[in-house]
């Protein structure tokens, strides 16, 4: 029964392999949670691959009554590869986007985003590592400007980010509780950018959008499932042009529950719920009849909450595929052979040095008796501890 629901699992990973937030920081399948990345890296020659998807539907209409079901289904794949001990290459695909409209068409493929991760720098033993992300992201999509998605251009677009992530174990930090930040910045190169809305050429930026990204994770592993949950969002330096839909700040809270069947596989379910937003600021192309449209049943250009669902592969090293515990713990602890060196060389220092300051201490008390004997002869009194330092 559980192989046949395993079975089950990887098939709809495979078919529903997708996810398209192009404005957060985690454009990648590596380590870290939904959204937050972490500042660790894929080890050297390791390869996974996986995918998500994330949707949000409901009934709704258009401001001239016609009656609408809004799916904002958006989907990609994820491919990560640890290039060296600090730098982690990821080529995110975006397979299928939705662009909820009444028509129903959909973009498929859409864009491509890659990026290169430079991280796991720390202190041996020290339970804080950092890092940093260059992205980009190039527009092979159809249609740029899509309701209920962050804003994207039809232009080359780029940003970058710093990572911080705390570990309650700096030996094995995979496996213990773990508190995440990201804090980026994205350009989307978008002057002189025509946006089309509802079959209409919008304003073209006279000046690039840019906005900051930020976000903060704590995951919790246990031996079969990680629990995490985290809270991430935007702010715009410069908005969108009045044309965009998405041209509002948000904020988003996603707890979410990891599955790990086998030490190669793991199965993600997350919801995103909308914390905050600000009020629609979009100029919407007329209708049919001359009536300015708005988003359905809408008072921001966010869904309200989306569920994802995503699985993650490693691919090489194929060994994995054959290890007991045992021999992946072995392993574990080969790969920790330095750190665990500086810990004792560390620990044998402070022990001479403690060792030392009691030497230093013992010197200082014998110091205090001859001064306190020679204070007592000076001034005639009998000399009490004669008798010990004959010894």
């Amino acid at each position: 029964m559980k192989s046949r629901l395993l079975g089950v699992l990887t098939l709809l990973s495979l078919i529903f392999s997708f996810d398209a937030l192009h404005a957060q920081l985690n454009f990648n399948g590596g380590p870290g949670l939904v959204y937050v990345q972490s500042a660790w890296t894929l080890e050297r020659g390791h390869l996974t691959a996986g995918g998500q998807t994330r949707f949000f539907g409901e009934n709704a209409d258009y401001t001239d009554s016609r009656p609408l079901t809004v799916w904002n289904v958006s989907g990609r794949v994820n491919i990560n590869y640890g290039m060296g001990k600090h730098f982690e290459l990821a080529v995110t695909p975006i397979i299928y986007q939705d662009l909820n409209r009444p028509s129903g068409k959909v973009s498929s493929p859409d864009d491509l985003v890659i990026s290169v991760k430079v991280g796991s720098f720390n202190s041996p033993g020290s339970s804080l590592t950092y890092g940093f992300t260059l992205g980009t992201r190039l527009p092979l999509g159809e249609v740029h400007n899509v309701p209920f998605e962050p804003y994207a251009s039809d232009n080359v677009s780029w940003g970058l980010g710093g990572l911080l992530s705390y570990t309650t174990d700096p030996l094995y930090p995979e496996a213990a509780t773990s508190v995440h930040f990201n804090l980026g910045y994205w350009n989307h190169n978008d002057v002189g950018v025509d946006l089309v809305q509802g079959g209409s050429i919008g304003t073209e930026p006279s000046t690039m959008s840019q906005e900051l990204l930020y976000g903060i994770g704590v995951k919790v592993p246990k031996d079969a499932l990680d629990f995490s949950v985290e809270l991430y969002g935007n702010a715009f330096l410069q908005r969108p042009p009045e044309a965009a839909y998405s041209r509002e700040n948000y904020l988003y809270l996603t707890p979410a529950v990891a599955y790990k069947p086998w030490k190669w596989m793991t199965f993600q379910l997350g919801l995103d719920i909308r914390m905050a937003s600000g009020q629609d600021e979009t100029l919407y192309a007329p209708d049919s009849n001359g009536v300015n449209r708005t988003l359905p049943n809408s008072q921001s250009n966010y869904p309200t909450w989306r569920l994802h669902f995503g699985s993650s592969f490693s691919l090489l090293p194929t060994s994995i595929y054959h290890m007991s515990e045992r021999d992946l713990l072995m392993q574990k602890a080969q790969s920790r052979r330095e750190l665990f060196e500086q810990i004792i060389r560390e620990q044998d220092e402070t022990e001479s040095a403690e060792a030392e300051l009691e030497r230093i201490r013992a010197e200082r008390i014998r110091a205090e008796k001859e001064l306190e004997r020679l204070r007592r002869v000076l001034e005639g009194e009998p000399d009490e501890d004669s008798g010990d330092n004959e010894n």
